[in-house]
């Protein structure tokens, strides 16, 4: 069986972790869309696909989970077309799992067995609070794996989350 599993990953975290290692261990292969690919440098989403991609690869390959494929995803900004875009990117897949209820619905209209994986740990594992801790100057490594401390440190992503924080008022 081939899943699907959709995510921003700004940052990939903990919880992302857990619930890609429960599912990479159900199904033979496990496609990883990183979506909004194109958006980066904002607060929102501070790190670019190929950031992303290195965050998600590498915590994967210390984790010794090798049944994934991880393919970013650009947003068409058109709810009706999107799932046809993502098909269009990925192989066939058997079932998506989703925490966002409108991919959820998007998928289950096209036809997709859906499941909505469990959440871990949300109020610590989300990426809104990590950036928050970020920038709060708060311990934000314990929640992602090792190989996104490395990342973030390696591409400066501290310093560039601040900076967009910053106003042209200061």
């Amino acid at each position: 069986m081939r899943a699907l599993y959709v995510g921003r990953f700004q940052p990939y975290h903990r919880g992302h972790h857990a619930v890609i290692t429960e599912v990479a261990a159900e199904v033979e292969e496990l496609i990883i869309c990183i979506g909004s690919s194109q958006r980066s440098h904002e607060l929102d989403n501070p790190f670019t696909a190929g950031e992303r991609y290195l965050m998600i690869s590498k915590s994967l390959r210390d984790a010794n989970i090798l049944n994934v494929y991880i393919v970013p995803v650009l947003d068409v900004n058109r709810n009706a077309v999107w799932v046809s875009h993502v098909e269009s990117l990925i192989p066939p897949v058997d079932v998506v799992y989703a925490h966002n209820p409108l991919t959820e619905r998007l998928f289950k209209e096209r036809g997709y067995e859906t499941r909505v994986p469990p959440l871990f740990n949300r109020t610590e594992y989300s990426g809104s609070e990590i950036r928050r801790r970020i920038l709060k100057n708060k311990d934000w490594e314990s929640s992602v794996p090792d190989a996104v401390v490395a990342v973030i440190k390696e591409i400066e992503g501290v310093k560039r989350l601040k900076d967009l924080a910053r106003t042209d008022t200061e």
